[in-house]
């Protein structure tokens, strides 16, 4: 009975019986159901009837299942299913609808417990005709847009599932793939529900696109309008799905004429696999499965008053792989987690059996010839690790900044390196075997062949530090150190060594010795100075003042002996102008309070009239706070300088120039004198040059001097001025 009213229903929709009249329809099914043998057979008074009533738009039979499926699983007992579909093209027909009305009412004589309208025109012919077909009869809805129920209320015994509409988001699914289209043009069959959703989303877009409307029924002048629409439109399909209705051009016709010209989406999934890219959908197979467990709520006893309709508002993009590459749309501008159908296999998803197949054949070979020649090789691989060990040595040897040698087990030197045979000689043959004793200084030999007899007898590591010949007959001290090496049987088979050149560093510990020695011997000179001043001077000066005092004041007021006290007070005028000297020397009060300008000026001016010299001081541009570290810095190298030019310099003019620029501050000290050779005072290592390049260090400057014999000398400083910029900044914010 179930598939002979199916079957019928079916004919009703869009088989051979569309053409007839409501009554002839009625016939027919009140013969088929007074039939004796094909009576329905008594259904178990537990089982539980569901009818699902599809439009003529949704016939997705995996969507079927799924419900079947979600309800089965939650209702204990029986539950039967009665399918039946609704012409679309005809549900503008007031006569068509009582008809199938009038055939539901008589073809289902069993009590149905539940209707499942799915989509809205099958909702709203249920509730249309509720009363007359199947009075009493709880309704769960599905697949119903959202809008279309948003603002009505819902009648008794009626609750359901909405769906969002993906028209908003499959036109911005175009507009993102297609970035240059300039128009959407809204292919439909009337001005109705989905165009007026499709309008109101392009008018809010009307900045970035035009809108060409082309609506109405499928034919000839509508592939026309498609033909002469611009280039860069987007085309939204909404033509519906014909039902009933087998016009000359239908809208297969239309969408292949679309879909031809024009980058084509549509908010129905119908359009994929037939030219259209795709666009944005509900999940039909989750919809399902939650209409089912609303169904098997109501099944199960519940009001279906009671239970609130299910808005789903989750959407899927979903676009064809086949026209995304018509299209030349690459896959990265998608929006996150959409869908891509019909997808082609790669080439190993269509032959992965035969190549793999392929594959063990190849390894099973393998193995066998591996198997094969195993022993060969091996051998042939411990001969590559060797020539590779080896080679890898000699490029290692070659390369390290090291002078490397190798002996063998008796001590003749059978490799150098080349940095090595550099060192010593051009000849090929200068350092091998015994010759390399030719090479070290005679002084260091006897210890060195001590050193090294021994540890061929011992086979232990050993190191060595002498003096070793370079090639221009100039002897450079060598740091050498040995380990022993092993034949693979593991006996003794000589050692390798590697020297390093030490010269640098011994001369640099011999000078700091030296620089040392000359700061204490300086210190002890500048004491022994200061003690001759005091002594000799300043001492010898208080004495015959204090003296003086004591006449003057052991002779009576009056007298013409009397000792006069101006004289007196230009003695004391003269011993405190001394030793305000000797203080200035050790320490200028000046460069603390008014800065590194006016102590320098003052000590030019100091200069110059202690030993009648002509002193030009210049400044420009600069910063009057400085810090102390700076300052002092300065101040010495300038003093230091002026005091080596007026001892060795032999000229009466010098000048001192400081100039403050962008980002440091130079110091220029020059005189006209007879100069000196650079070079060698380099390597005297004076004092005075020292200690003005270490003043210049801490303060992360830069120190050089030129001068050459008869063109005079010239003292250069320069000091970054980071840290005076960073102390203001902290100033002004603290004043801030």
């Amino acid at each position: 009975m179930k598939a002979r009213i199916g079957t019928l229903l079916r004919a009703c929709g869009f088989g051979g019986l569309r053409r007839l009249s409501a009554t002839v329809l009625l016939m027919i099914l009140g013969s088929l159901l007074s039939v004796p043998g094909h009576a329905s057979p008594a259904k178990k008074p537990s089982a539980k009837n569901v009818l699902v009533l599809y439009s003529g738009l949704t016939r997705d039979h995996s969507t079927l299942d799924s419900m079947e499926s979600a309800i089965r699983a939650r209702v204990h007992g029986e539950v039967n299913f009665f399918i039946a579909y609704m012409d679309y093209d005809r549900m503008e027909d007031e006569e068509y609808r009582k008809s199938l009305a009038e055939t539901f009412r008589h073809g289902y004589g069993e009590k149905l417990d539940l209707v499942i309208p799915s989509a809205y025109q099958a909702l709203q012919f249920a509730l249309e005709y509720r009363d007359r077909m199947f009075p009493g009869v709880p309704i769960v809805f599905s697949f119903v847009a959202n809008s279309r129920l948003q603002d009505q209320k819902m009648r008794p015994g009626v609750t359901g599932l909405t769906i969002p509409i993906g028209i908003e988001e499959t036109i911005d699914l175009a507009l993102r793939l297609h970035p240059d289209a300039k128009a959407v043009t809204v292919i439909s069959d009337d001005a109705g529900f989905w165009w007026s959703v499709a309008h109101d989303v392009l008018l809010r877009r009307r900045d970035r696109v035009r809108e060409y409307d082309i609506i109405g029924e499928p034919g000839s002048e509508m592939i026309k309008q498609i033909a002469g629409l611009p280039p860069h439109t987007v085309a939204l399909f909404q033509l519906a799905p014909q039902d009933s209705r087998h016009p000359a051009i239908d809208i297969n016709d239309v969408l292949a004429v679309t879909t031809q010209r024009l980058p084509t989406y549509c908010a129905w999934g119908f359009v994929i696999d037939q030219g259209g890219i795709g666009g944005a959908y509900a999940d039909s197979a989750k919809e399902a499965w939650m209409t089912g467990d609303l169904a098997a709520r109501v099944l199960a006893g519940e009001k279906p008053e009671k239970i609130p309709v299910v808005r789903d508002k989750d959407l899927q993009i979903q676009v064809d792989w086949r026209q995304l590459h018509r299209w030349n749309i690459p896959e990265s501008a998608l929006p996150p987690g959409s869908v891509i159908l019909n997808r082609q296999p790669t080439l190993w998803e269509r032959h992965r059996d035969p190549i793999i197949t392929i594959i063990l054949i190849i390894v099973a070979q393998v193995i066998l010839i591996a198997g094969l020649l195993w022993q060969r090789t091996k051998k042939r691989r411990a001969q590559a690790v060797l020539r590779e060990s080896e080679e890898r040595f000699r490029v290692m040897a070659e390369t390290m900044p090291s002078l490397i040698w190798m002996c063998d087990s008796q001590g003749k030197i059978v490799y150098l390196n080349d940095r090595r045979r550099t060192f010593v000689g051009s000849n090929s043959g200068a350092g091998h075997g015994d010759a390399w004793m030719e090479y070290v200084h005679p002084d260091d030999l006897s210890r060195v062949l001590a050193t090294f007899t021994k540890a061929l007898k011992t086979h232990e590591a050993f190191s060595n530090e002498y003096r070793l010949r370079r090639s221009d007959g100039v002897y450079r001290w060598m740091f050498d150190v040995a380990s022993p090496r092993v034949n693979g049987d593991g006996s003794f088979a000589g050692f390798i060594g590697s020297a390093v050149d030490t010269t640098d560093q011994k001369l640099a510990q011999q000078a700091l010795e030296r620089v040392s020695g000359q700061l204490i011997e300086a210190q002890e000179k500048e004491r022994s100075r200061i003690a001759r001043e005091l002594h000799d001077d300043i001492c010898q000066r208080l004495a015959l003042l204090s003296m003086e005092l004591d006449q003057a004041n052991a002779r009576p007021e009056g007298t013409p002996e009397a000792m006069d006290l101006g004289e007196l007070q230009r003695h004391c005028a003269e011993i405190a102008h001394d030793v305000q000297s000797l203080s200035h020397q050790l320490h200028s009060s000046t460069l603390d309070c008014l800065g590194v300008v006016s102590a320098t000026h003052g000590l030019c001016e100091e200069l110059s009239k202690q030993h009648k010299v002509n002193i030009a001081f210049r400044e420009r541009n600069v910063p009057k706070r400085l810090p102390k570290g700076i300052s002092l810095c300065l101040f010495r190298v300038t003093q230091e300088a002026l005091h080596n030019g007026l001892k060795y310099s032999g000229t009466t003019e010098f000048t001192v120039e400081i100039s403050g620029m962008a980002n440091e501050i130079r110091l220029e000290v020059k005189d006209r004198g007879k100069g000196f050779n650079l070079e060698g005072a380099k390597a005297k290592r004076g004092l005075g040059l020292v200690s003005m390049q270490e003043r210049v260090n801490l303060v992360h400057g830069r120190f050089f001097v030129e001068s050459k014999p008869g063109e005079g000398t010239k003292v250069v400083a320069v000091v970054p001025l980071v840290a005076v910029r960073r102390e203001t900044r902290v100033g002004a914010t603290t004043a801030a």
